[in-house]
């Protein structure tokens, strides 16, 4: 009778988005929730949570989805007429974390549960305060000056202050990143040489007003004046430190991982390739041979399993209260060692990617899997917990 009751509690799941009304991300959780049989899930827009007028119900399970990729949404969020502008994460970030702590008091209030926590939600958007929830996890990172809740009391000023840490030993290439930032925007792979030369690869376009935009084209600025102005406008936004990992390869190009962790366990890994350092796909990076990164690693005296999706179910555990996370996983120099370079919060968007063999995600995509998930532990892992502010 006990077994009967839990599956139809499974059963009788209702789900509700906030997201943006017909983007992909949301079509893809109806698809699969449509597939599982149940009802569809009911969207709150974004537009809705941001002018107060989102309203939730009772017995929901309300799942929070990237508020991205809508015009209106993005300039509510970051203060700018221009979408393409890199400006205005610090406030964007602001935004986001408040409007999503009035997502989890609506929730709270109709007698619904939130899938997620917004205090690990805050820190996943804060590339400083993650690296440092990992680093005191015992993940292994990139070394990082720019780490943990110091570093968000004491930002980096500029490019003065960024010039300084390039000087330092084993840091002669580093990663600027946003500490808000996403989908590499306004990062910048650096790297010093003989004589004071600096280069930087980057996917900040500057106009001649000085203002910065986002391009789907990567460049290469080789002018310290010009790359010190890009720094010291994205400053006060927040910046971040890495020093820059050699990572392994494939067929000659440089190589990295997107491991999806669902419900603490690695079920989805995606190869990324790249001929420079930014293999995100949408800046022309490629997906690799993942079967050729599972052989490379065993043939290295690695393990797929205890190393690579290991580290990446540690770092999920690091967030507890959260459901799902994307993690970009680095394989060293000749597929030896991992670390783990960022943990992103909406990292599930691989269409079309089933889940690994033998995972509890086998022959699912990303979003069919979380709803499985929750419908095996409607009430345990995604529950939402108390406040923790």
């Amino acid at each position: 009778m006990a077994a009967a009751a839990a599956v139809a509690s499974a059963s009788a799941v209702e789900f509700a988005v906030v997201g943006n009304p017909g983007n992909r991300r949301v079509a893809l959780f109806q698809d699969a929730v449509r597939a599982a049989s149940l009802p569809e899930a009911r969207v709150v827009p974004w537009l809705d949570v941001l002018h107060g007028r989102a309203v939730f119900r009772a017995g929901e399970s309300v799942r929070i989805d990237s508020p991205g990729e809508d015009p209106q949404v993005e300039r509510l969020l970051r203060g700018v007429t221009d979408t393409t502008r890199v400006e205005g994460t610090g406030l964007w970030y602001r935004r986001f974390t408040g409007a999503v702590h009035a997502v989890a008091d609506g929730v709270r209030a109709a007698g619904g549960r939130l899938l997620g926590d917004p205090a690990e939600l805050a820190a996943l958007f804060d590339k400083r305060l993650c690296h440092g929830m990992l680093e005191s996890a015992g993940i292994p990172v990139p070394a990082s000056p720019t780490s943990g809740p110091a570093a968000v009391a004491a930002p980096v000023g500029g490019w003065e202050e960024v010039r300084a840490v390039l000087a330092r030993p084993g840091h002669r290439r580093a990663f600027v990143k946003l500490a808000h930032g996403s989908s590499a925007s306004g990062v910048l792979a650096l790297e010093t040489g003989a004589g004071g030369r600096i280069r930087a690869t980057t996917s900040v376009e500057r106009a001649p007003s000085g203002a910065l935009h986002n391009s789907l084209r990567l460049r290469r600025y080789e002018d310290e004046r010009v790359i010190g102005a890009i720094v010291d406008s994205l400053a006060p936004d927040g910046l971040h430190i890495e020093r820059w990992l050699p990572k392994a390869s494939q067929q000659g190009r440089s190589a990295d991982l997107r491991i999806v962790v669902i419900g603490g366990r690695a079920t989805h890994a995606v190869v990324r390739t790249a001929a420079g350092p930014l293999t995100n796909l949408h800046l022309g990076g490629a997906r690799g041979d993942l079967a050729a990164a599972v052989a490379a690693v065993k043939a290295a005296g690695g393990s797929w399993e205890a190393d690579a999706l290991a580290v990446c179910e540690r770092a999920a555990a690091a967030f507890p209260r959260t459901p799902c996370v994307g993690v970009d996983l680095l394989p060293g120099t000749g597929w030896r060692g991992f670390a783990v370079g960022e943990v992103n919060a909406f990292g599930d968007l691989l269409p079309r990617l089933t889940g690994l063999p033998g995972s509890p995600a086998e022959g699912l995509d990303t979003y069919a899997a979380q709803v499985a998930a929750v419908r095996r532990e409607p009430q345990e892992h995604h529950a939402l917990a108390p406040a923790h502010d």
